[in-house]
């Protein structure tokens, strides 16, 4: 049995596997189920119908699993909605904000600071910085890299398997360097670098590298000013 600190508040039907470590002045709302392996830190509110520390499954078509994924770590001062699911393996640090839906895959790294907007998706194996904003509908592909202070608008589309299942491809997400900002449904295409400082127009098509400082729009995104 997990213990729980007379400070929690847990509502109707939670589940709470063994194991599982709850912090200080943690929330919990009806119906929300922590699995083993989850580590909740000190003042978290965690909304209702959650799935915490899912365990990472697949098939023969998929990659193979890392079977060490055993910890879901939650920091503190952390907010998450109703309906969010989130896989072991996975590191959400202090201050990070998840909307209703959301859901984030294994081994995956969310730093201080971020916000995750409704209905996002973030894949597995992907690095998330500090104080980035990834806005509603936003999918996140695996293998990707946003550094800190970037910005990915509603409805943003990325992948990461150039050759679409084809053949053999050392899957890659795209790179988001420092202070990018990726306007509303634009897509990115696999292994593509996006420089610092750099805005990308909504609705744009990204199939190469874009240089640092720099504005870009269209299909494909080409250099509008610098």
């Amino acid at each position: 049995m997990s213990n729980i600190p007379n400070s929690a508040k847990v509502g109707s039907n939670v589940v709470i596997e063994g194991g599982v470590i709850i912090g200080e002045n943690v929330v919990i709302g009806h119906n929300t189920v922590l699995l083993e392996g989850t580590q909740i830190g000190d003042n978290v509110e965690i909304g209702s119908n959650c799935v915490l520390g899912i365990q990472p499954r697949s098939n023969q078509k998929m990659r193979r699993i890392n079977k060490n994924t055993r910890k879901l770590i939650i920091q503190n001062d952390i907010k998450i909605g109703h309906l969010v699911s989130i896989y072991l393996g996975t590191i959400i640090s202090d201050n990070v904000f998840i909307g209703d839906h959301a859901s984030i895959r294994e081994n995956v790294s969310v730093d201080t600071g971020t916000v995750v907007g409704r209905a996002a998706i973030i894949e597995l194996n992907s690095l998330i910085g500090k104080d980035c904003t990834i806005q509603t509908l936003a999918y996140v592909t695996g293998d990707t890299i946003l550094e800190d202070d970037v910005f990915i608008g509603p409805c943003v589309s990325m992948s990461n398997d150039k050759y679409m299942g084809a053949k053999e491809y050392k899957l890659k997400g795209p790179t988001i360097k420092k202070g990018a900002k990726i306007g509303n449904n634009s897509s990115l295409l696999p292994g593509i670098v996006i420089g610092q400082g750099t805005i990308v127009g909504a609705g744009s098509v990204v199939t190469k590298d874009l240089t640092d400082n720099e504005m870009f729009f269209g299909v494909p995104a080409r250099k509008i000013r610098s």
